[in-house]
């Protein structure tokens, strides 16, 4: 467990805060780029690490995000014109571009300068593989973007969606590392019989309390989750922690799951994989094999209105209880359709930010351990020694992948996956 100054340390985002400067390091996902969907679309709100940002695409396609408040009398730029490369302000017509430079002031006198010396804070922008990422640090000249696999980086086709958690970042997050949590959230009413035998969903059910190990890496942390799988033989599921907000989860080795701050409470869940033609892949919903378990997502203008589950929580996620009482699917355990609105259920229900005093962690807990030790020891290395972020100059590094495999039983785990765990 943390104590309550360790987890307002880990948790808190926002402007001045050690965790805030420490994601403001790296290029960060901000929107997808259907957002913002053409050249002078509509403006969107963007809460990003607790600023209210807008984010638009100016005359040219360029990808832009914006102080939320005109910088002359602090009325907000979503109500602006995106108009001939600038963001118009509606209450007296100072227009900004993409850097924040004011190009335009039309109510003061036409041989004044002060346009000259009105600057709006405005954060780079990059767009690639279906997402708009920015840079929000210090540095004029931005490190490079990571070279995660799905970031779209490279040549090929990629997929990219959205959700809206309602809770802290790391709350999400953590759910994300956890392994023994499959057995039981998304399954624990599944019996054996019904299960594939040798599958990995077969492995997870009939033995729901593996064994573990938690490594330090360049990159963040690594867990690897074993069972018995047969004469001499161990099933391991082999995840990944990436610096600032990344997880990598066994069973989909290109897929790069983001939990970016939007602020202490909410989350921007996005997923970026590489296409696959055998998936479908719809604007706003996350792909799966099976169509009832797909998110769907609602959006409104407001600050947290991008992504909105149409599971809510108001609605208790559309919680089942017969199917609870009898169902033997995947989803009876819980009542609740769709892997990711059961973890939306369990995280959400943690209230915004949970208080890691109370908690009672154990030997399946070794990786949540873990992370939370790296992020400590990275922050406080970063704000009081001044150590590099990780990976922020070495965008390399993130060329890891997550693994699900059986190796013999004797085997190194490290030495014996590490080509599956590298991006070829």
């Amino acid at each position: 467990m943390l104590t309550h100054e360790e987890n307002a340390l880990v948790t808190q985002v926002g402007p001045g805060t050690p965790m805030g400067a420490l994601f403001r390091e790296y290029w960060i996902p901000a929107m997808l780029a259907s957002e913002i969907p053409a050249p002078d679309c509509d403006p969107v709100r963007v809460m990003l690490l607790g600023e209210q940002l807008i984010g638009y695409r100016d005359s040219s396609g360029k990808p832009a995000l914006i102080a939320n408040l005109c910088p002359h009398r602090g009325a907000s730029l979503f109500f602006g014109r995106n108009e001939e490369n600038g963001i118009r302000c509606v209450y007296h017509g100072w227009k900004f571009d993409a850097e924040g430079n004011c190009v335009d002031m039309p109510n003061e006198p036409a041989e004044s300068n002060f346009k000259s010396r009105i600057k709006a804070t405005a954060y780079p922008c990059q767009e690639a593989g279906g997402i708009v990422w920015t840079y929000m640090g210090p540095r004029d000249v931005p490190p490079p973007m990571p070279h995660l696999e799905s970031a779209g980086l490279g040549d090929g086709e990629y997929d990219v969606g959205a959700c809206l958690r309602e809770c802290n970042w790391l709350q999400a997050l953590e759910g994300d590392l956890d392994t023994s949590h499959v057995g039981f959230l998304h399954g624990g009413s599944r019996l054996l019989h019904d299960i594939p035998i040798g599958t990995d969903q077969y492995y997870m059910a009939l033995h729901r309390a593996p064994g573990y190990v938690a490594v330090d890496t360049d990159y963040g942390a690594m867990y690897g989750a074993y069972r018995p799988a047969g004469e001499g033989e161990q099933y391991w599921r082999i995840a990944q922690f990436l610096f600032p907000c990344y997880s990598h989860i066994p069973g989909w080795p290109t897929l790069t799951r983001a939990w970016v701050p939007m602020d202490d409470g909410h989350t921007m869940f996005f997923v970026m994989d590489r296409a696959y033609p055998e998936r479908q892949p719809q604007d706003g919903v996350f792909w799966t094999s099976d169509p009832a378990a797909r998110i769907m997502t609602t959006n409104t203008t407001d600050w947290f209105g991008r992504f909105r589950s149409a599971f809510p929580k108001s609605e208790d996620y559309l919680l089942d209880r017969d199917m609870q009482r009898n169902d033997h699917s995947m989803w009876g355990f819980t009542g609740i359709t769709g892997v990711q609105t059961q973890d939306q259920a369990v995280t959400e229900s943690m209230g915004s930010t949970l208080d890691r005093a109370r908690e009672h962690l154990g030997t399946s807990d070794v990786m949540v351990i873990k992370i939370r030790q790296r992020l400590l020891q990275t922050v406080r290395a970063f704000i009081d020694d001044r150590v590099a972020a990780p990976g922020v100059d070495d965008p390399e590094i993130y060329q890891t992948r997550p693994v699900a495999c059986t190796l013999p039983t004797d085997a190194d785990w490290l030495a014996a996956t590490e080509a599956l765990r590298s991006v070829q």
